[in-house]
């Protein structure tokens, strides 16, 4: 449970950055793989952000807690997909 609580730390400043490439996700092309790619990109950018940045100061307290930087990261895509891809379903449905 430490760990899990660690991960969402860690995502908790990106939720509405997610949420806003979601949305416009949503709006240019509302299609689930090309969400999935979009979203993969952009992981790969988090985590070279935070290797580039002060913000490896976090990837070192998940690394205390037993949370290696390959766990975290995945854990982050896939709550990331489930959101996105919920929400696009969501979307598509009442549009």
């Amino acid at each position: 449970m430490p760990q899990l609580l660690a991960i969402l730390t860690f995502y908790r400043p990106f939720i509405i950055w997610s949420f806003l490439v979601n949305i416009t996700l949503v709006i240019f092309n509302p299609y689930i793989l090309l969400a999935i790619i979009t979203k993969l990109f952009l992981i790969g950018l988090i985590w070279f952000i935070s290797k580039e940045t002060t913000t490896e100061q976090k990837l070192i307290f998940c690394n205390n807690l037993g949370v290696s930087n390959f766990k975290l990261f995945f854990t982050l895509f896939s709550v990331d997909i489930i959101i996105t891809v919920t929400f696009i379903i969501l979307i598509k449905e009442f549009i």
